[in-house]
């Protein structure tokens, strides 16, 4: 099947990358940033996909992700944490392997790298608390001590994730975090990624 373009929308006159010129340039710019416009909905939308998703806790992910950024908001985390701990576990519907880098990568472009880090890295954190119920070593953070993010990463899981599975929690709504999300996806993506 052949996308066609609506009449009056723009396109670039080149059909590969390496034919572009200024003129062709400027179309997939403005169109990339008018794509980009609802991201931080997307970003929401997303999320929402966890809520299918128990893996025999007696919360839905979605729970899980809105109980971890409430308890990170309740203890005074600075919004971009907050929203990071929002995130942390969005991966868990197409990445259940590698969730934590499929949510780093969403938040890269928007957060410092000691919040992009502890995202990436939060499952190995997580791990103390029940690797060794898997014959795993529950202290296989400890080969990032001394990290940047290394407290950072530790406060997430030890306060906040590994305690958000409570049914009877008093769970803030997506929408007391919706702004929180909309601030940093309306930031300017930063170079590094």
């Amino acid at each position: 099947m052949v996308a066609v373009m609506k009449p009056g929308v723009d396109v670039v006159r080149a059909t590969q990358m390496e034919d572009h010129d200024q003129n062709d340039w400027t179309i997939v710019a403005a169109a990339f940033k008018a794509q980009n416009a609802d991201l931080a909905a997307r970003v929401l939308a997303e999320l929402k996909r966890v809520d299918r998703y128990t893996f025999g806790y007696q919360v839905t992910r979605y729970t899980h992700c809105l109980q971890t950024a409430t308890r990170a908001l309740r203890a005074g985390a600075d919004e971009e944490t907050v929203v990071c701990a929002l995130l942390h576990d969005i991966g868990d519907d197409v990445a259940p392997y590698t969730h934590g880098d499929y949510a780093a990568a969403i938040v890269k472009p928007f957060v410092s790298d000691e919040n992009h880090w502890m995202v990436q890295n939060h499952r190995t954190f997580q791990g103390y608390h029940f690797f060794h119920l898997m014959g795993q070593d529950r202290n296989a953070r400890e080969v990032h001590r001394g990290h940047p993010a290394f407290e950072r990463t530790c406060r997430l899981c030890d306060e906040w994730d590994q305690k958000a599975f409570d049914p009877h929690y008093d769970t803030m709504p997506v929408e007391a975090f919706a702004p929180m999300v909309e601030r940093l996806f309306g930031r300017a993506p930063n170079r590094r990624s």
